[in-house]
């Protein structure tokens, strides 16, 4: 029977356009005969070449600059060997999602399923301060994260490396149907992220303010304020839902 596998995948980029990415960097996640998930040696990196003059802006992130992609393929070679191992995946995943799934489009995975573990961590891990990638690591300190193999940050296998240890935690915490279907919605903030009422529980809210924050333009927030209302019975707006194409948060 073949193994169940989640790939993790972190991308690096040259800017902000539609095929941008200069490295991919992958960590497996895969299910051991003991009915635990576990990080697993399969991992990589690969250089892309842009097709464009890398940013300054983002040289300044991760350090890669046009002489290190000069000679690299370019992302629709690279792309599905990467996205489609032979071995299948069950899903992709990254941490914040939306920004790989620009990227990663579904005719370069097959279609493939995502998990997102910035969405997932404020449902397993409300009482964090933080969520980036980086405050998880530090925060929880993952048993068995090597620090060296987790350096840089802003790197593509580092970053992915990282992001796998966060996954290999919450899968054995909750299922990989949940984790997908969390995935599927608007981050659920556990708390006011902005305004007169930053950092305060969605449940000291007053109806008034709930209600206007149903209509902000933030989908997360939005989502987070109407579950409220679903939860005090106030049924009186649908639930919001994310964008067709989403955006980088």
């Amino acid at each position: 029977m073949p193994q169940l596998r989640v790939r993790v995948i972190d991308l690096e980029t040259a800017g902000s356009g539609p095929h941008d990415v200069c490295e991919i960097g992958w960590q497996d996640v895969t299910l051991g005969v003991d009915g635990r998930w576990r990080v697993d040696e399969t991992r990589g990196a690969l250089l892309v070449n842009p097709g464009r003059p890398i940013s300054p802006e983002t040289m300044a992130v991760h350090h890669i600059i046009d002489a290190d992609v000069a000679g690299a393929p370019f992302w629709k070679d690279v792309a599905p060997g990467v996205l489609k191992p032979e071995a299948g995946v069950q899903a992709l995943a990254a941490h914040r999602a939306a920004f790989e799934q620009r990227y990663c489009t579904p005719k370069l995975s097959s279609g493939a399923a995502w998990i997102c573990t910035w969405k997932c961590a404020l449902r397993l891990w409300p009482s964090l301060s933080g969520f980036s990638n980086q405050m998880l690591r530090y925060q929880r300190n993952p048993e068995g994260l090597v620090r060296d193999l987790g350096l840089p940050a802003h790197r593509a296998l580092p970053d992915a490396y990282v992001t796998a240890h966060h996954l290999r935690d919450m899968l054995n915490q909750a299922s990989l149907e949940q984790l997908l279907a969390w995935s599927r919605e608007p981050g659920l903030l556990p708390r006011v992220p902005a305004g007169v009422d930053r950092g305060k529980a969605w449940d000291r809210l007053g109806l008034d303010a709930l209600k206007a924050l149903a209509q902000d333009r933030d989908v997360n927030i939005r989502f987070s304020a109407e579950t409220e209302l679903r939860r005090r019975g106030d049924l009186g707006s649908p639930p919001a839902t994310e964008p067709a194409q989403q955006t980088l948060l």
